[in-house]
C-alpha cells in the first residue's frame, strides 16, 4: 500500500530554516571566540545561503559534488532532489523503494518501519518489529522528504503504548518507560489489527531500553522543527508523556553523580558488552533529551517544576561530562601520573583510578591532536573505548564544547583506518579479545572480536557522522564516508553490520535489507544536499552552561 503521491512531483520546503530556529540563531553566534587551532567554520557559524551554494572559507569543499552521476528512475525520488538540478546517486531511488517496503500499517495508517525485510533469513526473531531507536533515521528521512504524517502516527502510537502496565515477572516497570519495540498483528478473518509491545520482557537479557524515551523526545522535537507544528507537542498527552519520562531519570536516589546509572544492554548495544555503569551513549542521549524537553515543555504549573529540575541537571551534567569523561593527549598524560588513595575534597584523582589499569592500546591510539569522550567513568574504573554514537550525539547536542567537537573530528581524521576503515562506522573501538572477551561478554558468540557490537562497523551510524561533520564544518569527511558506503551497501543488499578490523566483510549474522542502514544512508545524503535539515537534530551551544572543569596536576613538582 502506497502512502504518498509520486515524490518527483512534490514541492516541499523545509520549515527548519535557520532564521526560524530559536535555539539555532546565528546572530547570537557572531561573537563566538575563534579557536586557536586551524579549522573549518562550524555549521553554526555559517549562513544557510553560504552552505547551500557551497561558498567557503579555508578551502572547504562544495556540496555540489555530493551526487554521483547516474540515471534516476523518477519513481519514489526524494522530494529534496526534485528541488535542484543535480542527479542523485542511483542508489537513492533503490533506497527509497526499500525503505517504503519496510513500512508497517495499523488500521490503514503507517506507524513505523520494521527492523529488517530479509526474506532470505530463516529466523525472523524480532526483526519484524518496529523498534523505537531503529525508526529514528527512518523518521528523519520522511521528515526531510516532507512526509511528517508517518512520524506523527509513530509518536502517538508509542505514546499510547507508554500508558500500558509494564511487568516483567512480578515486577512493575516505571510508568514513564517507553517500549523497545512493538508489532502489529493483522487478523484477516476478523479484519482487526492488534498491537503487541515489548518493554524488555522479551528482549535478550530482559533489559528495559533506557534510550527509547530519550529518542522519543528527540524525535518529537525533530518533528516540531521540521513541520513548524507546535500543536502535537503541546497536547496534554505529549506533555504528560515527556513528564513521565523525565520523572524516571530525574528522580532522586543515592547517586553522587548527575549521570544515569544503567545496566548492560540498555541501548543500541543491547547485549552484554561491559557498558554497565554510566555509558557515554546514554549520558549523551540523556543530555540531548533534556535540552529538547526544555524547549517543548509548557511553563504551566506541572511543566515549570520540570523545567527548573532540567536546568539544574543540565548544568551539573555538562560540568561532569566535559571534565571527567573527556580525554585527550594531555589528559591521558595527567591520568597516567595520577596519585591514588587521595582522601578529602581536594583530591584530584576523585574516582581513585589506578594508572596501571590504563590499557596499553590507548597510548598508541591517542594522537597529539584530537580527543573524545570515553565510554564510562565510575569509581576506580575508566572505560577508554571509543563509542561512535555517544560522541556524535555529544557534538549534536552541544554536550561537547566547540573545542571538544573539533577535537572529536580531528580524532576521526587522524584515526580514519581504525574508526572508519572500508565501511563507516565502528560502533566501538577497539574490540575486546581473548580472556577479556570471555569475562566481559560471557563468551557471547555474536559479539566476537571485530563483529557486531564488539568493534563491528554499522552503516546506520553514517547519518550521525554526517550530521556531526556538517555541524563542525567538515562536510568533506562525511562525503568521503558516504562514498565508501556507496561502494558496497546496495551491492551487499544493505547489511545490518560489517565485520573485521576494516569492516570489509558482511557481518556473520547480519540481516540483509536492514531498514536503518537504508534510512541512515538517505538521511546522510539529504543532509549534505540541504544542510538546513541539520536544525531538526542539532542544538546550539548554551552559553549559560558552566565552563568545562579545569583540573590541576595530580602530582607534586
Amino acid at each position: 500500500m502506497e502512502v504518498t503521491k509520486e515524490m518527483g512531483l512534490r514541492n516541499v520546503s523545509s520549515h527548519c530554516s535557520i532564521s526560524e530556529m530559536d535555539d539555532f540563531d546565528l546572530s547570537r553566534l557572531l561573537d563566538k571566540p575563534r579557536l586557536n587551532i586551524e579549522r573549518q567554520r562550524s555549521f553554526d557559524e555559517r549562513s544557510l545561503s553560504e552552505l547551500s551554494i557551497g561558498l567557503t572559507r579555508g578551502g572547504m569543499d562544495t556540496f555540489d559534488s555530493t551526487y554521483s552521476p547516474g540515471v534516476r528512475s523518477g519513481f519514489n525520488t526524494p522530494a529534496s532532489s526534485a528541488r535542484n538540478s543535480f542527479e542523485p546517486h542511483p542508489m537513492v531511488a533503490d533506497a527509497w523503494e526499500a525503505l517504503r517496503k519496510s513500512l508497517v500499517y495499523f488500521r490503514g495508517q503507517p506507524v513505523g518501519t520494521i527492523a529488517a525485510v530479509d526474506h532470505a533469513s530463516e529466523e525472523v526473531l524480532n526483526y519484524d518489529q518496529v523498534f523505537v531507536r531503529d525508526f529514528v533515521p527512518s523518521a528523519l528521512a520522511f521528515l526531510m522528504n516532507g512526509e511528517p504524517d508517518i512520524v506523527k502516527n509513530f509518536l502517538l502510537k508509542t505514546l499510547h503504548l507508554q500508558g500500558w502496565e509494564k511487568r516483567i515477572d512480578r515486577f512493575k516497570l516505571g510508568e514513564g518507560a517507553m517500549p523497545a519495540s512493538f508489532k502489529v498483528l493483522h487478523d484477516p478473518v476478523r479484519k482487526t489489527d492488534t498491537l503487541i509491545a515489548d518493554f524488555g520482557e522479551s528482549a535478550i537479557g530482559r533489559v528495559a531500553p533506557v534510550d527509547s524515551g530519550f529518542w522519543w523526545i528527540i524525535l518529537l522535537r525533530a518533528y516540531t522543527k521540521s513541520t513548524g507544528d507546535l500543536t502535537l507537542a503541546e497536547t496534554e498527552d505529549c506533555q504528560k508523556g515527556m513528564r513521565l519520562i523525565l520523572a524516571l531519570c530525574l528522580s532522586e536516589g543515592f547517586d553522587t553523580f548527575p549521570t544515569l546509572l544503567c545496566a548492560d544492554g540498555c541501548s543500541m548495544i543491547d547485549r552484554r558488552m561491559g557498558i554497565y555503569g554510566y555509558p557515554i551513549e546514554i549520558q549523551a542521549l540523556f543530555f540531548m533529551a533534556l535540552r529538547c524537553a526544555l524547549s517543548l515543555l509548557k511553563h504551566d504549573a506541572e511543566g515549570k517544576e520540570f523545567v527548573e529540575r532540567i536546568v539544574k541537571r543540565l548544568h551539573a551534567l555538562s560540568f561532569h561530562m566535559r571534565g571527567y569523561f573527556w580525554i585527550d593527549f594531555q589528559q591521558l598524560n595527567d591520568i597516567y601520573r595520577y596519585k591514588t588513595e587521595e582522601y578529602s575534597h581536594t583530591a584530584v584523582n576523585k574516582f581513585n583510578v589506578i594508572p596501571d589499569s590504563i590499557p596499553d592500546w590507548v597510548f598508541d591510539f591517542m594522537p597529539t591532536r584530537g580527543g573524545y569522550f570515553i565510554g564510562n567513568v565510575s569509581p576506580a574504573r575508566m572505560d577508554f573505548r571509543w563509542f561512535a554514537l555517544g560522541n556524535c550525539v555529544a557534538i549534536l547536542s552541544s554536550l561537547a564544547t566547540p573545542e571538544q567537537s573539533i577535537a572529536i573530528m580531528d580524532l576521526i581524521e587522524e584515526r580514519w583506518d581504525e574508526l572508519v576503515g572500508e565501511m563507516p562506522l565502528k560502533i566501538a573501538y577497539p574490540a575486546i579479545e581473548s580472556h577479556e572477551w570471555r569475562i566481559v561478554t560471557g563468551c557471547d558468540p555474536k559479539n566476537t572480536r571485530w563483529s557486531y557490537h564488539n568493534g563491528g562497523s554499522w552503516p546506520v551510524l553514517l547519518w550521525l557522522l554526517t550530521a556531526a561533520c556538517i555541524k563542525t564544518g567538515r562536510p568533506q569527511i562525511a562525503r568521503k564516508a558516504i562514498e565508501l558506503a556507496e561502494a558496497r551497501l546496495l551491492k551487499d543488499s544493505w547489511p545490518e553490520y560489517y565485520d573485521g578490523k576494516l569492516g570489509r566483510y558482511i557481518g556473520k549474522q547480519a540481516r540483509k535489507y536492514q531498514t536503518w542502514s537504508i534510512a541512515g544512508y538517505l538521511v546522510a545524503k539529504m543532509m549534505l544536499e540541504d544542510p538546513s535539515h541539520l536544525g531538526m537534530i542539532s542544538l546550539e551551544e548554551d552559553k549559560q552552561m558552566k565552563p568545562m572543569l579545569k583540573r590541576s596536576s595530580s602530582w607534586t613538582c
